[in-house]
């Protein structure tokens, strides 16, 4: 509900964290047995805790960035999200579906709690990729692999189809993908998800990184995010800050303390006062300040304000004729995100005052003879 409220949003990166809710990727039945089940929640017990609020969350943010083509930059469980988001599903757990249907020589330790930062295995790295561009230099001959970190037990299973493998651990799981075609750095296309975490594979007492291509991820996905940034900001002139600043509350609470006295107004039945017009006005005045209006807009938009003001009845303030929703749509494409998110709130509130005046009307129109028992 609140992804809006962080627009413009120029790159998301998504870390690690617990299991993502199966539900979300693979129907109620599993092949896994209760006590399988119950040996995988003893041995991943600060893995296996559900956290549904922070799964709708972050697919959420995952389909924005892939409606939108943001740049999006998943490591480890992020990476996973994103699988999931595309309609990907996962391994509930890789030693119990994978691992011990692999022949012995093509087993992998995905995980090791007493070794954590300093466990790695092989994975072999896809050719004409970005993970071949960025350790090209670090490659051998004809082998094509790099040893990364690992602290996952669970990852993909059937990758979504928008996504291209980058690297494959021996027992065939998916180490790295990405979107082909949403991927141009230069351009701020950036889609990508990555099992294993390049800003931790160093020496255990150095900062130097295990490769030259660690570092590669992170400096591509940002230069997306600043060229996004700036396509962004030259096609609709986003603001660079949207915080809220102490005259903007107090613009809304004045919005807010019209909208009470105009609902007083229509609740208790009273007449139009010219005293109240002030307290009215800010209303009116919000439609109109702040925008790039003509004079014969300004003029139309007055006399949709005066309409309002004079009490007209509830069925011709609701009318919205064609030439109207044209006008709305022409101040409205000029508004910034900010004035928007205020007229949001306006119609808000007179949403709630139209039910209540509704309402109240309803109940008056009901003929006094219905009331007696001899009309039945």
């Amino acid at each position: 509900m609140l992804l809006n409220s962080f627009e413009p949003i120029h790159g998301v990166l998504l870390c690690e964290g617990e299991d993502i809710d199966p539900s979300l990727y693979e129907a109620e039945t599993t092949f896994l047995s209760s006590e399988e089940l119950d040996e995988i929640r003893r041995l991943h017990a600060s893995d296996t805790a559900i956290d549904k609020e922070k799964d709708t969350i972050e697919l959420s943010l995952a389909k924005l960035c892939l409606e939108r083509n943001i740049p999006f930059l998943g490591i480890c469980r992020g990476s996973q999200i994103l699988n999931v988001a595309c309609g990907g599903s996962l391994y509930r757990d890789i030693g119990k579906e994978l691992t011990k249907f692999c022949p012995q020589e093509n087993k992998v330790v995905h995980i090791d709690y007493d070794n954590y930062d300093g466990h790695r295995h092989v994975v072999k790295i896809v050719e004409n990729t970005p993970l071949h561009h960025w350790f090209k230099y670090s490659l051998e001959e004809e082998k094509m692999e790099i040893m990364v970190n690992s602290y996952h037990h669970q990852g993909v299973k059937s990758l979504a189809h928008r996504f291209k493998p980058m690297a494959f651990a021996p027992d065939g799981l998916i180490e790295g993908f990405y979107d082909p075609d949403s991927y141009n750095p230069e351009d701020g296309k950036f889609i990508m998800g990555l099992q294993f975490h390049p800003e931790r594979m160093r020496s255990l007492y150095s900062n130097e990184f295990d490769y030259l291509g660690c570092p590669a991820a992170y400096k591509e996905f940002v230069k997306a995010v600043v060229a996004y940034q700036k396509k962004l900001n030259g096609t609709n002139k986003v603001p660079n800050s949207l915080k809220l600043d102490k005259e903007l509350e107090e613009r809304r609470k004045v919005i807010v303390h019209s909208f009470s006295v105009a609902r007083n107004i229509y609740a208790a039945g009273d007449s139009f006062h010219q005293s109240k017009e002030s307290d009215l006005k800010p209303g009116l005045e919000f439609l109109e300040s702040n925008t790039a209006l003509s004079l014969q807009q300004e003029k139309r938009l007055k006399q949709m304000g005066a309409t309002v003001r004079n009490a007209c009845s509830y069925k011709e303030r609701l009318k919205v004729n064609e030439e109207r929703e044209k006008l709305a749509r022409v101040v409205m494409g000029k508004m910034t995100v900010e004035q928007l998110s205020d007229l949001a709130l306006f119609y808000h509130m007179m949403e709630n005052i139209c039910s209540e005046v509704l309402e109240k009307k309803l109940q008056n129109a009901v003929p006094t003879d219905l009331t007696h028992s001899d009309a039945f």
